[in-house]
């Protein structure tokens, strides 16, 4: 008999899946999780960050460099902190129904 979804989660580290989420970023907190559909989201908006960044910085000055640099930086270090922050309380909130 195979675990389910939330005891798989319910046993996880909590804090393993925020660093994961945080320090390589791009949703690998959600892969130890096992939490799939999170781990697609993540990708396809990270994804979709860097497309756009680079539609953008085709019709940018050089100048603008740094600051479209900046920018790009800013979305994805913003995509890390919210995918960490839900994945511990995703751990958090399944700990309390058990």
């Amino acid at each position: 008999m195979s675990p389910t979804r939330d005891q798989v989660l319910a046993t996880s580290a909590g804090w393993v899946a925020v660093v994961l989420n945080v320090v390589p970023g791009l949703g690998a907190g959600y892969l130890y999780q096992r939490r799939w559909k999170a781990y697609w989201i993540t990708s396809l908006l990270a994804t979709t960050w860097f497309v756009i960044g680079a539609v953008v910085a085709q019709n940018s000055a050089a100048e603008a460099e740094p600051q479209n640099q900046l920018v790009g930086l800013i979305g994805l270090i913003g995509l890390a902190v919210v995918t960490s922050a839900e994945a511990g309380l995703a751990v958090k909130a399944v700990r309390q129904d058990s």
